[in-house]
């Protein structure tokens, strides 16, 4: 296989994980088959990522682009990573052309040279009206599906249009201090001596103001920090657990959230997931970050297979759902996602919060969180979870009971809902 210039071989590697998108496979499934490493990785993710984000868009205009659907998907996800860049990079068009028709010598044995060619120079000749036109159709224009666009509407009808910007835009980078080995200021001098700025948001959460790969964070192998979204930091301060408690994590890969846990107390805390690989991942942080669980490979919907009858006095339900709080993270879920999966995920969470609550104490505490910003997995399900529980309440002088984020430049989009036991 004959070797390609670098913006060349990025292209042609980020158009192989859209083109598996499209067909319907999951990003970082791709990703790990396509088994990239180094710059080239990390060029070709952010490649891949700007075109997923902006899909809408990129179909709309191939659609005006081309005479007819053009059935081979590595071709067709050549031009979309084509189209993703010259946008995005208007000044390096030609750059941009000549180096996707040197990619597209790897499709079809060169097959559609000559189309990259033809369709992405037609581009530049007619940008600013295409332009002009995408503008006026939602999909391409918001760059979300029509469906995610509605619901948005409904639930959220003075803020969607924020959200849907938010879920376009590049996620911020944001670390956890370990409090049990440095606190926010110090760590935030080492962050400023190795020259990556930053700023204190809290007792433990660092915004990085220009995000840069983990092996450049100082301590981050030793365990001084973590990666983990402001938003998400929130759950541990919600579930108000104290030293010695048992304390449940019941969705808990890769680990973030337990970790938090046990890094602001001392508790006793298990760690289920029913994710085999996923449960591998939670021990691994941990272990990193010198704490201790312990960690399992369980149904959460199903408490006989793994409880002992001990109730807990925490439960942590960080429940399965859209994620379209973090959509900016995985762009490809609002592309995979179909509106019917919403109903899907709220009949898989009332599985889990119903199972969950025979396991908490009297007068325990369970948070019910998700990543989502769709009201059917948020408040529209705890309100259910209140009518079918009489010993269930909310507690009236929480001023958090329900918290929803929307996604915005410090943080992602969560929901969370405290839950007390009568």
């Amino acid at each position: 296989m004959q070797l390609l210039p670098p913006l060349a071989e990025t292209l042609h590697a980020a158009a192989g994980l859209v083109a598996a998108v499209i067909a319907g496979r999951n990003f970082d499934t791709g990703l790990a088959r396509a088994g990239l490493v180094g710059p080239v990785r990390a060029a070709t993710m952010d490649l891949a990522y700007t075109t997923l984000r902006a899909f809408g868009r990129g179909d709309y205009l191939l659609g005006r682009l081309l005479q007819r659907p053009l059935k081979d998907a590595s071709a067709r996800g050549l031009l979309l990573v084509a189209l993703a860049r010259l946008e995005a990079r208007p000044d390096d068009g030609h750059t941009t052309v000549d180096q996707a028709v040197t990619a597209a010598t790897r499709i079809a044995r060169g097959r559609y040279k000559g189309l990259v060619n033809g369709v992405l120079r037609n581009f530049l000749r007619r940008r600013a009206d295409l332009l002009a036109q995408a503008e006026a159709d939602p999909v391409a224009r918001w760059r979300h599906p029509a469906w995610w666009i509605a619901r948005l509407q409904q639930d959220h009808p003075a803020r969607w249009e924020s959200i849907l910007a938010a879920g376009n835009s590049h996620p911020p980078l944001c670390l956890r201090v370990n409090r049990r080995r440095a606190t926010s200021a110090d760590f935030s001098n080492q962050l400023a001596v190795a020259g990556i700025a930053a700023r204190v948001l809290d007792d433990c959460a660092i915004l990085v103001e220009k995000p840069v790969p983990v092996e450049r964070i100082p301590g981050f192998a030793a365990g001084l920090c973590s990666v983990q979204d402001h938003g998400a930091q929130a759950a541990a301060a919600l579930l108000d657990a104290r030293d010695g408690m048992r304390v449940l994590d019941a969705c808990a890969a890769p680990g973030g959230k337990a970790a938090h846990l046990l890094e602001i107390e001392d508790v006793r805390l298990t760690a289920l997931d029913a994710d085999t690989a996923r449960v591998a991942r939670i021990a691994e942080n941990l272990a990193r970050l010198g704490l201790t669980a312990e960690v399992r490979v369980a149904d959460a919907r199903s408490p006989d297979t793994w409880w002992d009858g001990r109730a807990f006095d925490r439960i942590l339900a960080d429940v399965p759902c859209s994620a379209s709080g973090v959509v900016r993270r995985h762009p490809d879920a609002k592309w995979l996602r179909r509106e019917a999966d919403i109903a899907s995920f709220a009949a898989t969470q009332r599985e889990i919060i119903d199972a969950l609550w025979r396991t908490l104490a009297p007068g325990g505490k369970m948070v019910y969180a998700t990543c989502s910003v769709f009201h059917e997995e948020n408040a529209r399900q705890v309100e259910s979870f209140l009518a079918r529980h009489a010993d269930a309440r909310q507690p009236p002088a929480t001023r958090d009971a329900q918290l929803q984020l929307l996604p915005d430049a410090e943080h992602d989009g969560f929901y969370y809902a405290l839950l007390q036991k009568a």
